[in-house]
């Protein structure tokens, strides 16, 4: 994003939309439709993305608007990706993403190796933390 801006600066919903080339509306709606984006929000509501969140909307424009997936698609394959990138850190996945992605619709019986890939990985965190 080349907007003048340190690249670890906080902007503003106009200067993301204006980046992306979206409507801020989109925007806000994308939001609601992925959990992991959540910007900060200041007094009077006002949205500041920090970098990580501006790298995820890239992913969630380039998934919707140029690689046709459907918005559910788009869920699903980056919960995929972050179950995945978990697996190779060796970290598990936080048991708050398996409520959120149950709460957004997520069916478990759609995904059953996911969600026991996912609950073996959180068994073996809480194990290691008993031991240690």
């Amino acid at each position: 994003m080349d907007d003048g801006k340190e690249p670890g600066a906080l902007r503003t919903i106009g200067e993301v939309a204006t980046a992306l080339g979206v409507r801020q509306h989109v925007l806000r709606y994308w939001e609601q439709q992925f959990p992991m984006l959540r910007p900060l929000k200041r007094s009077g509501g006002r949205r500041y993305y920090r970098p990580e969140d501006v790298e995820l909307l890239n992913r969630i424009d380039r998934l919707i608007n140029r690689e046709g997936y459907t918005l559910k698609g788009a869920r699903q394959a980056l919960e995929k990706r972050r179950l995945t990138s978990a697996d190779a850190e060796g970290t598990a996945a936080p048991v708050v993403d398996l409520q959120e992605s149950v709460a957004h619709g997520a069916s478990l019986a759609e995904q059953p190796e996911e969600l026991l890939s996912a609950l073996k990985r959180i068994r073996a965190r809480l194990a290691s933390a008993l031991e240690g």
